[in-house]
């Protein structure tokens, strides 16, 4: 279903750029994206953010933790990769289990406990079990291509190179792409944040049973939230809802629209064990 809508903006915003070749162009650009982001999705995720291996040699500890939970989870061992950045965070990406993939940060290696640091693995892993990399990973690859879409209009219209009057029957009109501009990216995001609020509440519960230690994965998601607050990580918009925290700040509005349910509800959930 998440395929089928987010094809149908890219094939509403074809056809308000181009009428009938517009909406061509972008069914064609809708099938090699969604076979992308089912096949290509996690490598490019892994490349944006200069992700490299670890091998068992430079982190044994790591890879010790990670082969212990997934054993307790029954999930694949995934690979794992690092991230050069002092934001402590973590993502898990991949189409399914077996071609799974951990990312963690600098950061949050040097900043949580062990038994902090176990929740979080468990918390990836969960992602991984439920084949929500996959879903996340696809969300993000469309929207991304949707607000890039929306951004090509968006200087169509300031150079005076789309919304003519001669496409005006055919594509909408000015006002059409205007609309297209503001609404397709929204839809986009609110999309990516039903998927992801929902998603990891029951990543949490699935890594509180796994490890049976709800309270360092709360403890942890303390840790993360305030130092990913004060130290923000340079993600982009379209992947942040990966992330086990929110990487980018914000006021009260900017949480209204945040990828991540509110960290206080999920802290509170894991210590009132409502798993």
């Amino acid at each position: 279903m998440l395929l089928s809508v987010l094809t149908a903006l890219m094939l509403w915003v074809g056809q308000l750029l181009g009428g009938t070749q517009g909406l061509t162009i972008a069914l064609v650009f809708a099938v090699v994206a969604n076979i992308g982001s089912l096949w290509f999705s996690d490598k490019l995720v892994l490349r944006m953010y200069g992700a490299q291996p670890i091998a068992e040699s430079d982190a044994p500890g790591l890879h010790r933790t990670v082969r212990e939970l997934t054993q307790l989870a029954q999930v694949p061992m995934p690979a794992l990769y690092v991230i050069q950045s002092n934001s402590p965070n973590a993502f898990a990406t991949g189409r399914s289990p077996s071609h799974a993939a951990v990312a963690v940060t600098t950061g949050i290696v040097r900043l949580l406990h062990e038994t902090e640091l176990r929740g979080v693995i468990a918390h990836e892993l969960a992602h991984v079990k439920n084949r929500d990399t996959l879903t996340s990973a696809v969300a993000a690859t469309l929207a991304g291509a949707i607000m890039w879409v929306a951004s090509m209009a968006r200087w169509g219209l300031m150079f005076g190179s789309v919304g003519r009057d001669d496409r005006e029957d055919e594509g909408g009109g000015l006002f059409g792409l205007l609309a297209m501009m503001i609404f397709a990216p929204m839809a986009a995001v609110l999309i990516q944040m039903a998927i992801s609020r929902s998603r990891e509440f029951a990543a949490d519960a699935a890594a509180a049973r796994t490890t049976g230690d709800p309270f360092a994965l709360a403890s942890a998601l303390e840790k993360l939230t305030y130092a990913a607050e004060r130290v923000p990580m340079g993600a982009q918009p379209q992947t942040a809802h990966l992330f086990i925290v929110n990487p980018l700040t914000g006021g009260s509005v900017a949480r209204l629209f945040s990828t991540h349910p509110p960290a206080e509800e999920r802290i509170r959930r894991l210590r009132a064990r409502e798993y």
